[in-house]
C-alpha cells in the first residue's frame, strides 16, 4: 500500500542483519522507522504496539527468532526466545502460531544452518502474508460488488462499510484483512465509503485506519465508537467488516474491544456482519471463545490518557479522566459465532459454523 504515494510494507529486513518496522505508536502524526537489532527489540516492539495486528505480530515474531538465532543458534537460545516472544501478547493466536512454526523448522537443523534458514523462513512468511491478504481482498470484494449491484443505478449511493479498529495493511505486512476487500473493490471501480470507528482507548481507527484510507484515496469518515448503531438504524451501513485476533473452531471471534457491541447492533438492524482473517488466525483447539480465549488487559493509563498532537505541533499525552479514578482496560472482546454472518479467508468465504469451518483444518 501507499505512504505519500510510495509503496511500502510494515516490516522488512536490512542488509546489515537488522529488521526495520514502521512505528505505529507515532502514526498518523509522524512516519518513523525503527530498527530492530535483537530479539529483545522485537519483543518490545510487539508489547509496546509499535507493531500490532495479529498477522503482523506473527511475522515480527518470525523475524525476532531470526535475530535471536543470529546471536546464538543453540537449542537453549531458540527455546528462550520462543517463550519470550509468545509471552509478549497473549490474545492474538498468530504470534504463537508463527513462533511454533519457525521453532519446528529450525529444531532439526544444525546450529550453524539455523541462522540463514530462519531469515529465509521469516521472509517467506512475510510474502505468504501478503499473498493471503490479497486473496482475502479478492474474496471479500465479491461481497461489496454484490451490494453495489443490488443498489443498482442509484446515483451517489456508495457501498457503505463500517469497520472497527485497524485491520488494514498496517495490521499485516501489506493489503490487510478487513480493509483488503475495500482496496480490491477500489481497484475494481466500486464506489465506496468507510465509516471508521475511532476505537478507544488507543484510537487505532481514527489514527491508523483513517491514515491508510486517506493515503490510498478511499472516501471515509471517522465516527465515535458509539455512533455505529445509530448509523445502522438509519440505513447508512450496508456491511460491517472487521478483523480478528483469534477465531475458535465454532466461529467465535476475538477482536478489538467494542466489536461485540457492533455485532449486536448489526443483528438488531439486519446488517451483515463479516469477519476477515487468514487461516492462521483460527485456533481449532478452542470452541467457546468467551470461556477459553485469554483476554489481554493493558495498562489503565491507555484509558485515562490519550496521545496526540497539540495545537503548537508537539506530540504528547494528555489526561482525559478524573484524577485518581481507576480504569479497566481489556484489549479485546469475543463476538459469539451466532452474531457473525460469515468469515472471509484466503481460501474463500465460510459460514461461522463449526461444520463449515472444518474445511479450513486441512
Amino acid at each position: 500500500m501507499l505512504i505519500a504515494g510510495q509503496p511500502s510494507r510494515t516490516i522488512w529486513p536490512c542488509a546489515d542483519g537488522a529488521v526495520e518496522i514502521l512505528d505505529q505508536t507515532r502514526l498518523p502524526h509522524e512516519v518513523r522507522v525503527v530498527r530492530l537489532r535483537t530479539v529483545t527489540d522485537a519483543i518490545d516492539a510487539i508489547a509496546q504496539m509499535q507493531v500490532r495486528g495479529a498477522p503482523l505480530i506473527g511475522v515480527t515474531a518470525a523475524y525476532g527468532l531470526a535475530l535471536a538465532l543470529s546471536a546464538d543458534a543453540s537449542d537453549a537460545a531458540l527455546a528462550a526466545a520462543a517463550e519470550a516472544l509468545i509471552a509478549a501478547r497473549p490474545t492474538a493466536v498468530n504470534l504463537a502460531w508463527a513462533v511454533r512454526r519457525v521453532a519446528a523448522e529450525m529444531t532439526p537443523l544444525a546450529g550453524a544452518a539455523r541462522e540463514a534458514a530462519a531469515w529465509a523462513l521469516a521472509q517467506r512468511m512475510a510474502d505468504e502474508d501478503v499473498a493471503a491478504c490479497r486473496a482475502i481482498g479478492e474474496h471479500g470484494a465479491e461481497l461489496l460488488a454484490q451490494i453495489a449491484a443490488a443498489k443498482g443505478a442509484k446515483a451517489g449511493r456508495p457501498v457503505q462499510v463500517l469497520t472497527h479498529c485497524n485491520a488494514g495493511w498496517l495490521a499485516t505486512v501489506d493489503w490487510g484483512t478487513a480493509l483488503a476487500p475495500i482496496y480490491v473493490a477500489q481497484e475494481q471501480g466500486i464506489d465506496l465509503h468507510v465509516w471508521v470507528d475511532e476505537t478507544r482507548p488507543r484510537n487505532q481507527g481514527a489514527a491508523l485506519t483513517a491514515f491508510e484510507l486517506g493515503q490510498q484515496g478511499v472516501a471515509h469518515t471517522v465516527i465515535a465508537d458509539n455512533a455505529g448503531g445509530h448509523l445502522m438504524q438509519h440505513g447508512e451501513v450496508d456491511l460491517c467488516l472487521v478483523g480478528a485476533d483469534r477465531i475458535t473452531a465454532r466461529g467465535d471471534v476475538a477482536n478489538k474491544i467494542g466489536t461485540y457491541l457492533k455485532a449486536l447492533a448489526a443483528q438488531d438492524t439486519h446488517v451483515p456482519f463479516w469477519v476477515a482473517a487468514p487461516v492462521s488466525t483460527f485456533d481449532f483447539s478452542l470452541k467457546d471463545g468467551i470461556a477459553e480465549i485469554p483476554i489481554e488487559r493493558r495498562s489503565p493509563r491507555e484509558v485515562t490518557h490519550i496521545f496526540g498532537r497539540a495545537a503548537d505541533g508537539t506530540l504528547g499525552e494528555v489526561a482525559v479522566a478524573a484524577p485518581g479514578s481507576p480504569a479497566l482496560n481489556p484489549a479485546f472482546d469475543v463476538t459469539p459465532a451466532r452474531l457473525v454472518t460469515g468469515i472471509v479467508t484466503e481460501r474463500g468465504r465460510f459460514a461461522a459454523r463449526e461444520a463449515d469451518l472444518q474445511a479450513l483444518r486441512s
